[in-house]
């Protein structure tokens, strides 16, 4: 008798949180409306519902479950079936969303969402075990270990892909063109991600690779793009700004990188049911490169923050967007502290480009795409083909002796990786680029 009691109260005690909750909302939207509409009503069926099921887990389930689990799970469930990104983080799970913006956390180094019951990889993070294992965008995780994910939330699941460093979890995985699930072991490690890497491609061309967008990227961005030129001895003819398997990250970020090569315009703008979720970013007047022409390296990895940088480049051709379409991540999430050190992860607008093109589920499409091809230099044969300066007798060129160096290039240094074909491609067009502006 005493148990049906505190059911009773409890259950009573949702109810009027959830009428107070409800309640608030309509005089709110109320006050705020000339004409209220007088179809507002309560949900009473559904809460009474709800609490006889409570009441029906309470009593009848096979192990005892505190009031808390259940509130919890409660909770998980009404934002996990909003959206795959919306989702109840507890305590811990809020400290390590923090961890992950701001560059090193534990695990494998792998950003992934839910698809269909199963963990769908949008991109393994650089220089992580993730992508040292061979893990690729678009991969589905169907066992972490012996445990199948099909029924497991994306933050439990998440929580057994991470643990203590140097320990070994086996993912098995389902990849398209492969016939049979694939197995992959691999080891746990801290994730120090360094958000951007550089180099210098040739004389005047240079690279510029972006893995994910964190508080600090803009200012890392700044830094490299001054060391590039140092490295150059000048302005660049140039730049390749890749952005493949990038999951995204700070919006604030993905702003300052497309500010960087912006002197005016639109950005980015967000819109959403509330006030505050309507935001829009503008360029200041300052193009970091002076104009130099810039290729986009996108797949179907690159997400959320790096395609509002594709977007925004784009639409301001400002640069050529090539590679794949890219995964389609065009929403919101507004982190939400509750009182009890959790938080609320929850989808409150969505992203649209300069234009008023929407990203969410369509993605960016490249202006030029290219194929998943590798790339291969052929190999030196016996027999080299007879040219007009191998001929007996042949006239000289008339002016003088053959410099044969190449845009003053020594050719011991450091050259392009052939099997790279987006970037071989990318550095192509722009000495194209570069060719017809002299």
């Amino acid at each position: 008798m005493l148990k049906k009691k505190t059911i009773f109260i409890l259950s009573l005690g949702i109810m009027l949180g959830v009428f107070m909750g409800i309640c608030g909302s309509v005089f709110a939207e109320r006050s705020n409306t000339d004409v209220a509409t007088e179809t507002e009503v309560l949900p009473y069926e559904d809460l009474r519902t709800f609490t006889e099921i409570f009441g029906r887990i309470k009593r009848d389930y096979v192990e005892p479950v505190s009031d808390k689990k259940l509130l919890e799970d409660a909770i998980r469930g009404m934002l996990s079936g909003l959206d795959p990104h919306s989702a109840y983080l507890v305590a811990e799970e809020y400290q390590e969303l923090k961890e992950g913006t701001t560059g090193q956390f534990g695990g494998l180094g792998i950003e992934v969402t839910m698809e269909n019951g199963f963990i769908k990889v949008v991109s393994p993070i650089d220089d992580t075990p993730a992508q040292k294992a061979g893990i690729k965008a678009g991969d589905l995780i169907i066992k972490l270990d012996d445990k199948p994910v099909k029924g497991m939330s994306l933050a439990d699941a998440v929580k057994l892909m991470r643990g203590e460093p140097g320990s070994k979890i086996v993912l098995t995985i389902v990849r398209e063109g492969e016939e049979t699930p694939l197995k992959l072991t691999l080891a746990r490690d801290i994730i120090k991600v360094k958000s951007v890497k550089s180099r210098i491609l040739e004389k005047g061309y240079g690279y510029l690779r972006i893995s994910s967008f964190q508080s600090g990227t803009g200012d890392s961005l700044k830094e490299a793009l001054a060391a590039l030129k140092k490295e150059n001895g000048g302005a660049l003819k140039g730049l390749v700004l890749d952005l493949r398997n990038n999951p995204g990250g700070v919006l604030n970020a993905a702003v300052e990188v497309s500010d960087a090569f912006l002197k005016s315009g639109l950005i980015v703008y967000t819109e959403g049911r509330i006030e505050n979720s309507e935001m829009r970013f503008n360029a200041s007047p300052d193009d970091l490169i002076d104009g130099a022409p810039i290729v986009v390296l996108i797949n179907g990895g690159s997400a959320s923050a790096s395609e509002i940088v594709a977007g925004a480049l784009q639409d301001q051709k400002r640069a050529v967007i090539m590679g794949e379409k890219s995964f389609g991540k065009g929403s919101v999430q507004t982190i939400l502290p509750t009182s009890n050190g959790a938080a609320v992860k929850m989808t409150t607008a969505r992203y649209y480009t300069p234009s008023g093109r929407s990203i969410q589920a369509e993605g960016i499409e490249p202006d030029v795409t290219l194929a998943r091809v590798k790339l291969e230099a052929l190999g030196k044969g016996d027999f080299t083909p007879v040219k007009e300066s191998d001929l007996s007798g042949h006239l000289q060129s008339g002016k003088g002796a053959v410099n044969d160096k190449k845009d003053g290039l020594d050719k011991d240094k450091d050259k392009l990786d052939v099997a790279d074909y987006s970037l071989h491609e990318a550095l192509n067009l722009l000495k194209g680029i570069s060719i017809i502006k002299k």
